[in-house]
């Protein structure tokens, strides 16, 4: 089961990717990544994640979106971050400091908020550190040992 220090922050592209048949290394990669977090249940979103798979599956990929709420509903069981003032402010300061756009800054502050260890994206640099969070990119790197840590 997991821990308060063994969460993982899932960024959008990963659901993305999952049921993405356009590019089957990636959709294998974030398919095991899934799997691995939710057989631990060590995974976390924010609703700002559900809704942008929301948009982007439908609209992008054309998804249906009976499916993709479906998916959402599932989704929901790891315990989505609410945006709120506090988060908001969190977001500033990961603008101001890391210089990053202000959606990631809200990706992020909402991983720190849940107490997450990682975040799962390709879109933040590999390996770099934000805080108490640590980027892993699912499409290089194995779920494997990552997640015993």
């Amino acid at each position: 089961m997991n821990d308060a220090g063994n969460l993982f922050f899932i960024d959008t592209n990963v659901l993305l990717y999952e049921i993405d048949h356009r590019n089957p290394t990636k959709q294998v990669a974030a398919r095991r990544w899934l799997e691995a977090l939710w057989q631990q249940g060590n995974a976390r979103v924010s609703w700002q994640v559900l809704n942008e798979f929301y948009a982007n599956a439908t609209g992008k990929i054309g998804a249906p979106a009976a499916v993709i709420r479906s998916l959402i509903e599932t989704y929901v069981q790891w315990k989505p971050r609410a945006f709120s003032l506090p988060l908001l402010q969190r977001a500033w300061h990961w603008m101001e400091t890391a210089g990053i756009s202000y959606w990631d800054a809200l990706i992020l502050a909402a991983a720190e908020r849940a107490g997450c260890r990682s975040l799962l994206s390709e879109d933040f640099q590999h390996g770099r550190k934000y805080g108490s969070v640590q980027v892993i990119d699912p499409f290089r790197t194995e779920p494997d040992g990552l997640l015993e840590i």
